[in-house]
């Protein structure tokens, strides 16, 4: 038996939310209650965040995510940019409108102060590819004929898996605080690299009929415990509405002064995404794009601010 490509990509997104579920109990939280009532869990879209510098093997910047993307039939379709917080960006949608769109990130490192630049490159550096060349050969012939083995394909799941980590090695307690203060975006991705920045919950799929929006949804998730952003970003009946739960902590390593010890830092969030219709070439539709400001106010998240 043969695993088609949207076999493959559904495995793989389905890994990574199994993997977030783990680190993000208000996800997991989320994905209960809209399960009792009889709703459905559909993402909205998924985030990355990355380094637009020399990162050893790897690819740099968006082509660290792009590169994987493009064999799973997803395609660049807006480009955005932040230049307060020295960020470029990219969303990438699949042919299949259930599948979450990929919103994937990179801070523009050469525009930070040259000590920064310096501690990031050092850093990163003699980065490790996390990928296989079996599974880049099997990538390619998934790519070319539209499907693979199914013991391969599972293969292929695990190894690309594995890719959405940290790929560098654990970097400097000092590096990371210093960093921080000149971008906590930095300071983040120095932490956990290539992991899943965060999902988010698609509203209009969610198919609970007492929470019919973006509001009341938010409202219900306080009312049961889970920490949530104090406003939402956006107009009620804006082409997009968003919020999030506040940024689960962990405790994560890093080398300090006496070796390797623990830190308590931001991982990530649940964002939640409402869309509604505009006009494009006289057919009505669903607004697919982002927002610049209101995705700028959500990075801002997974601030660490008692460091």
């Amino acid at each position: 038996m043969r695993l088609s490509t949207n076999e493959v990509t559904a495995q793989l997104l389905d890994r990574l939310w199994e993997a977030y579920l783990l680190r993000v109990p208000y996800a997991k939280k989320y994905s209960e209650l809209v399960m009792q009532k009889g709703g459905d869990v559909v993402n909205d879209h998924i985030a990355f965040r990355t380094f637009n510098t020399h990162t050893g093997e790897q690819p740099e910047g968006i082509r660290a995510i792009k590169h994987l993307m493009n064999f799973l039939d997803y395609k660049p379709v807006g480009k955005y940019e932040f230049k307060k917080k020295k960020l470029t960006a990219v969303h990438f949608e699949h042919p299949d409108e259930l599948f979450p769109k990929i919103f994937v990130s990179q801070l523009e490192v050469d525009q930070l102060p040259e000590w920064a630049q310096q501690e990031i490159h050092q850093a990163v550096v003699d980065t490790p590819y996390l990928i296989s060349d079996q599974s880049l050969e099997l990538l390619a012939m998934l790519k070319s004929d539209g499907h693979i083995p199914r013991v391969a394909a599972e293969a292929l799941v695990v190894d690309l898996a594995q890719y959405f980590r940290r790929p560098w090695a654990i970097p400097k307690k000092d590096v990371v605080l210093r960093i921080n203060d000149v971008s906590q975006y930095a300071a983040w991705v120095l932490l956990h690299g290539n992991s899943v920045n965060h999902f988010t919950a698609f509203i209009n799929h969610q198919n609970v009929k007492e929470w019919p929006d973006l509001e009341s949804t938010c409202k219900a998730l306080s009312e049961a415990g889970i920490p949530m952003k104090e406003s939402l970003e956006g107009d009620k009946g804006s082409k997009l509405q968003q919020s999030a739960t506040q940024a689960v902590k962990e405790e994560v390593e890093v080398i300090g002064e006496d070796g390797l010890e623990q830190m308590s830092w931001t991982y990530a969030y649940y964002e939640l995404a409402q869309r509604n219709y505009i006009e494009e070439n006289g057919q009505k539709k669903l607004f697919s794009g982002f927002l610049g400001d209101q995705a700028a106010h959500l990075f801002d998240m997974t601030r660490t601010r008692d460091n």
